[in-house]
């Protein structure tokens, strides 16, 4: 290698942030636009469409770059019309009601960390199920005034988008997020630069920018590794979700944990429970029994402080599905924490085994998880059950039924999830308190009083509203992917919005059983074909890249979506996210669910399928 003793012909990068600017009596959209109230708030949607609505539909109902991208001559105008104004001034109170209610005091305070979060489809740091659960939970917490915070990732390229070539192969294409068009903020320190935090990784640091995702009134962080303080080799850690190697796993579960406690502290952020979803996040806990020994105590008297306060809520049905790291990976980056909590490797080590001697076996997560938590809950009653037996081996000598896992079935966030025509006829019939009292079983039984025929048409209208969707979204892309005009045409004109429509959309793992409907063929023809009673079948979801079975299973439904005696009637809608999860969950008439019982840990999208008045139809597992 040649060593350069000369740079100064080199160049000098800086990074230059330029925003548009906004007229004074607008600024306040900016405002709105920076938190994800907006999205599950129909004025504030319906206001932002208002604006330029052919705009908003090209940015993909991003508000941030709405508002970059809007034109001088449109910005004037929409000062000028004192109708529109009037709205903007409505909407913004309602939106400074909501952000002046205080926390809680009276309810503990949380720290909330996951791997992922699904808060809108604008943010693409999800995947699945429980990138829903941890986006919905932080919505009802701000909806229930928590005081709460949480900690995951920002990344640069997210989940993958998923087509399908024009023989059903599905193709994974990762896309670069740019953060400053996304409604996120960047945290700053008091130089007003943007906070950074160190995180040790044994021998060398790890620098993680903060950023800040406004959650109604609640606080979500997101650390960011993609710069210039870190070597090539760290500077992915933050690239994807669930990708790469188990060395990038360990990595970002360090960050994670570790990281994300770091992160409070410098936040001056201290909280009642520590809550981890999911085992990803357990190496919080090290970090503040790190803490606590640190400030003079023992590692028992720390170790009982952090159980005290920890949750852990586990989400996998079968020991398979959770992390485990080999000694020699483990200790790579973890070897020095002993020492700083004053026990030997092999009792650090076993922390995080079933048998703490056996040392052939690695190192878990979840194991570590359940011994520094007090409570550890499953996702629904039999998953609760589930989890009892799959976690007993580390309470030797007692029965699966006395160990003290137990379960909260998990639930969804109803302003998000319930369509905007349904909100009307419940706020029609239902207690003016109904949004502040949604558990209240009572009050839902004023959908007895709604006439059969307003909730026929409410369910008209969004079965039209889906299939207008369907054919604005996919036409283009059918066309682009899978060629034949003729063969694309034909499938949009067969939609048929008098036929009864199931949907059967989820991740595509192979205990889901997308399969199950086509073990019949001959018989299934018939029943779609009824020409007294047709039926149409919407697929949809994604395969992880590394599962060829998932994949597999794509491939064979778009097969046989494209047999002539299926044209039209069996559909597969690619690229599942949120936005087309919206539609179709309110869209179809029955929302068909046919896991392997009991592998569906709880599953939500019935949830939402049945405040939309869709049936929810399914195997006896998951949240039901």
């Amino acid at each position: 290698m040649k060593i350069k003793s000369d740079y100064s012909n080199e160049p000098q990068w800086k990074e230059v942030n330029i925003k548009s600017s906004l007229p004074k009596e607008l600024a306040c959209l900016d405002e709105i636009a920076h938190n994800l109230w907006y999205g599950w708030t129909h004025e504030a949607r319906s206001l932002f469409t208002r604006l330029d609505e052919d705009l908003y539909e090209k940015v993909g109902h991003n508000p941030v770059l709405l508002l970059e991208q809007l034109s001088y001559d449109r910005k004037e105008a929409i000062v000028k019309d004192k109708d529109l104004m009037k709205r903007v001034k409505d909407v913004y109170k309602m939106f400074t009601d909501y952000m002046n209610v205080k926390p809680n005091a009276k309810r503990p305070s949380v720290a909330y960390f996951c791997m992922e979060f699904g808060l809108n489809q604008v943010l693409k740091i999800y995947s699945g199920g429980l990138g829903m659960l941890a986006g919905d939970y932080l919505k009802e917490a701000s909806d229930s005034n928590v005081d709460l915070c949480a900690v995951g990732f920002l990344y640069r390229f997210g989940y993958f988008r998923q087509s399908l070539s024009m023989d059903g192969e599905q193709i994974a294409k990762y896309d670069a997020q740019t953060f400053n068009s996304l409604p996120i903020e960047r945290v700053l320190d008091a130089d007003g630069n943007q906070m950074r935090v160190e995180v040790p990784y044994n021998n060398y640091i790890v620098h993680a920018l903060v950023w800040q995702v406004n959650v109604g009134r609640i606080k979500l962080y997101l650390l960011d590794t993609d710069n210039e303080m870190n070597s090539e080799f760290d500077r992915p850690i933050t690239h994807a979700l669930y990708g790469g190697d188990w060395e990038n796993r360990i990595k970002q579960e360090i960050l994670l944990g570790i990281g994300g406690i770091l992160t409070l502290k410098k936040l001056g952020i201290k909280k009642d429970i520590y809550h981890c979803n999911e085992g990803h996040a357990a190496l919080c806990n090290l970090q503040r029994l790190c803490d606590y020994v640190e400030q003079g105590l023992t590692f028992n008297q720390a170790m009982e402080l952090v159980r005290a306060s920890s949750l852990y809520t586990v989400h996998t049905p079968v020991p398979a599905g959770h992390d485990y790291f080999d000694e020699v990976l483990f200790s790579k980056y973890m070897s020095g924490y002993p020492a700083k909590l004053g026990i030997t490797w092999d009792e650090f080590i076993g922390m995080g085994r079933t048998n703490p001697d056996d040392h052939s076996e690695r190192f878990c997560m979840s194991t570590f998880a359940c011994n520094t938590s007090q409570e550890i809950n499953g996702v629904s009653r039999l998953h609760g059950w589930v989890s009892q037996k799959m976690f007993a081996p580390l309470w030797k000598g007692y029965f699966p039924e006395e160990n003290h896992v137990g379960y909260v079935t998990n639930g969804v966030h109803f302003p998000t999830w319930a369509a905007t025509e349904w909100r009307r006829v419940y706020n029609k019939y239902f207690d003016k308190n109904f949004m502040a009292d949604q558990s209240n079983e009572s009050i839902w039984h004023a959908i007895y009083d709604v006439p059969d025929a307003e909730i026929w048409e409410t369910r008209m209208a969004l079965k039209n509203k889906l299939i207008k969707y369907i054919r604005d979204k996919f036409t283009q892309q059918w066309l682009r992917n899978q060629g034949d005009p003729a063969k694309v045409v034909s499938i949009l004109e067969k939609i048929n919005p008098n036929a009864l429509m199931i949907g059967f959309c989820r991740r595509f793992a192979t205990y889901k059983r997308a399969h199950l409907l086509f073990t019949d063929l001959e018989r299934l023809e018939k029943i779609v074909n009824n020409p007294e009673r047709p039926v149409l079948f919407f697929f949809s979801g994604k395969a992880h890249p590394a599962d060829g079975a998932g994949q597999g299973l794509i491939k064979r439904i778009f097969e046989i979506s494209r047999m002539p005696q299926f044209l039209g009637k069996i559909i597969f809608l690619e690229d599942y996210d949120m936005e087309l999860a919206r539609r179709l969950v309110s869209g179809v008439d029955i929302w068909m669910n046919t896991p392997t019982r009991p592998l569906e840990a709880s599953g939500t999208s019935g949830e939402k399928a049945e405040m939309n008045g869709v049936v929810n139809l399914s195997v006896l597992d998951g949240w039901w």
